[in-house]
């Protein structure tokens, strides 16, 4: 027997219901909120939900105009097609979420260690094409070894009264990482990171250069996956694409 084809405002309330399951429950937000507010709150801290907020707050209104009262069995209006299709997209986006690891990361990361001299790791970052290489001590990540951030090293280095040569065969990236301490410019997330995540982590820090991916989110595991700023429009091309 052929299934019964659900009709239109079946549709765009499942979607409607699910999102809000879906946000309540993963932030831990109060199952009394009510949708509008749901939305407004998770906006800081979800990229997709940022993204669709005008949306959101149409379809939270439109739902309301879907249903009499809070009886979902009494309908008394029917959504447009193109409405329904696009709520039951972002539903797609905030429950099944797409994994960073699996669509836009880079698997085959190149590491370095510690006791390299900048030379060494100028001339990796040169063969190799990758501007941000993880660098580890004892299977510990001590930082990422970042063109950029090389190059205003060597700067500074220069103005303190230092020669190209003695950077390049004195000083080691260990060394040079130390500096940068304090600067977050790179975070280590989960194997099962999202997109929307990933790109999260990039609007709210406009200094992130990457993200590693290990099996467990540890700075002690070797990484398993890299997305760099280079990548975001990739991502966003995926979500929209979804």
């Amino acid at each position: 027997m052929e299934k019964e084809k659900k009709s239109n405002s079946k549709r765009f309330l499942d979607a409607y219901n699910n999102i809000d399951y879906a946000l309540k429950t993963r932030y831990g937000i109060n199952r009394s909120m009510g949708f509008s507010d749901l939305i407004r709150k998770a906006v800081s801290i979800n990229y997709v939900v940022r993204k669709y907020e005008d949306e959101l707050i149409d379809y939270g209104r439109l739902r309301n105009a879907i249903i009499h009262s809070n009886n979902e069995d009494i309908v008394i209006a029917e959504p447009h097609e193109q409405v329904v299709e696009d709520i039951e997209h972002i539903e797609k986006l905030l429950t099944t979420p797409p994994l960073a690891l699996e669509t836009v990361a880079r698997k085959d990361v190149l590491v370095t260690y510690a006791g390299k001299s900048m030379r060494d790791v100028i001339m990796l970052i040169a063969s190799s094409g990758y501007s941000n290489i993880p660098v580890y001590k004892d299977n510990k990540l001590l930082g990422v070894a970042n063109g950029q951030k090389i190059l205003h090293s060597l700067g500074q280095y220069l103005i303190a009264g230092g020669t190209e040569e003695a950077f390049l065969d004195n000083v080691q990236i260990e060394d040079m990482l130390q500096s940068l301490a304090n600067s977050i410019y790179y975070v280590v997330k989960k194997a099962n990171c999202t997109v929307e995540e990933a790109l999260n982590e990039f609007n709210n820090n406009h200094k992130l250069l990457a993200i590693l991916f290990t099996k467990n989110g540890s700075e002690n595991e070797l990484p398993i996956g890299i997305m760099t700023g280079a990548n975001v429009a990739q991502a966003q091309n995926i979500l929209e694409n979804y």
